[in-house]
């Protein structure tokens, strides 16, 4: 039998919860579809070093701000699982755990939703399973050596599971640059392919940079206000880490200690020098263009900073300039797998977005949803939630889902009011709370 909701929120992670949340003030009997266990991306696609680069003072989850005594630390893998299994637990959200939705549909004014579960159907829709769906390992990955171990980002746990031997570490968005730091810090032998992601400094001027920057509204600024608009959503985030009370990421320093650097990599495989195996790696000749850049963006935040720092008259300590500790020369634009050693790969190199599920025409030629603000233009009654930059920077991490998601409860329960002269008693609502 279907069955019918007022809201049905399809995830149960951070973004859901805090829709339920949000829906459960407002007294809007609803329903939450987790498709494995609530913190499960958290506990199972993170390394055991992982830690947030924000510090635990901007976790506002709606309701739910921290309250442990280091405000100003970073929650490890095993804090954040516990946050929000906490914040779950403090207001005991509608979730059904081990619930894939398969299909969404919408004919009138229903929303239709095939489950592992059965079949629903509900008068609005929230799709709060965020961005990051499927690993996005490149084609090129298929032309490395069978005996190289090869690995993704969030298969990576610790540099004891890999073989013995050198380790390739391709990209350098957050996730390339920790692991390669924590496999440097194991003492392993990193290779890193350097891209074009820009860097961020961890503590600037007497205070952390995201201190200054939630001080100077960086964090509220809505996408349609910043300067590259919409293509933001698409950027890499600056690198940087929370580890040990937190710290800059500077790759040079890590060339200084014995970690090798490359351009991004360009081709895998030589057939005329090596033609029973793909042995040879090729890369583009822009590591210290890309080095460079990143420094510049990690400069014009400090200038940023200063700016506002001499405009309010603060008092604020004045640190050294910075200076470049080491400078790529002539590195080779080619490396043997073999006489480097080399018997890992762990591809960094993102997600793809996957709403195939959703057979509702709302999407760009990229995969990406319609909307404003999370409400979607093709389709009333279905929203986003928790997707980066759907409203700020905040917008996809634990500082800005709050104020996404009481707009959006804003929004459906103004609908619900105007499609519903009063609370039915759909099937099953009772027993689900409300």
């Amino acid at each position: 039998m279907e069955q019918h909701y007022p809201v049905i929120v399809v995830g149960g992670g951070q973004a859901g919860l805090s829709m339920s949340y949000c829906l459960k003030q407002r007294s809007i009997a609803h329903l939450v579809f987790e498709k494995h266990k609530i913190g499960h991306s958290w506990r199972e696609y993170r390394w055991d070093s992982f830690c947030l680069v924000t510090p635990n003072w901007q976790c506002q989850l709606p309701g739910f701000p921290y309250a442990g005594d280091d405000p100003n630390g970073f929650m490890v893998k095993d804090e954040i699982v516990q946050y929000i299994e906490a914040y779950a637990a403090a207001f005991d959200p509608p979730v059904l755990e081990g619930i894939e939705v398969r299909h969404l549909r919408k004919e009138g004014d229903r929303f239709f939703l095939s489950t592992t579960h059965g079949d629903y159907t509900a008068d609005q829709v929230v799709v709060a399973t965020g961005g990051y769906h499927r690993p996005n390992i490149p084609a090129i990955a298929q032309q490395l050596p069978a005996s190289i171990q090869q690995l993704h980002s969030s298969q990576y746990r610790n540099p004891e599971q890999l073989p013995d031997g050198a380790v390739l570490v391709v990209g350098t968005g957050q996730s390339g640059c920790q692991i390669a730091e924590d496999l440097h810090l194991a003492g392993r032998q990193v290779h890193l392919c350097v891209g074009g992601a820009p860097r961020s400094p961890r503590r600037y001027r007497g205070k952390d940079v995201v201190d200054w920057l939630h001080e100077m509204g960086y964090y509220d600024l809505p996408v349609d206000q910043h300067p590259q608009k919409e293509a933001v959503r698409h950027k890499a985030n600056h690198y940087v880490t929370g580890r040990d009370g937190g710290r800059e990421i500077d790759l040079r320093q890590f060339a200084l200690e014995g970690m090798r650097l490359h351009g991004r990599l360009k081709q895998v495989g030589d057939r005329e020098a090596f033609p029973q195996e793909n042995r040879l790696l090729y890369f583009w000749d822009d590591l210290k263009q890309n080095l460079d850049h990143a420094d510049e963006v990690a400069e014009s935040i400090k200038k940023t900073i200063d700016g506002y720092i001499e405009k309010n008259g603060i008092d604020a300590p004045v640190d050294p300039p910075f200076r470049p500790v080491w400078e790529p020369s002539d590195e080779p634009l080619t490396l043997d797998l073999e006489a480097a050693n080399i018997t890992s790969v762990i591809w960094c190199t993102g997600y793809l977005s996957d709403f195939r599920w959703i057979e509702i025409p709302i999407f760009d030629g990229k995969g990406y949803p319609g909307h404003e603000r999370g409400i979607v233009l093709g389709a009333r009654g279905l929203y986003f939630l928790g997707l980066p930059w759907l409203y700020t920077w905040g917008s996809g991490r634990f500082s800005g889902i709050a104020r996404d998601a009481q707009y959006l409860a804003e929004h459906i329960l103004s609908r619900y009011k105007m499609t519903q002269a009063s609370p039915p008693s759909y099937m099953n609502v009772a027993a689900f709370g409300s």
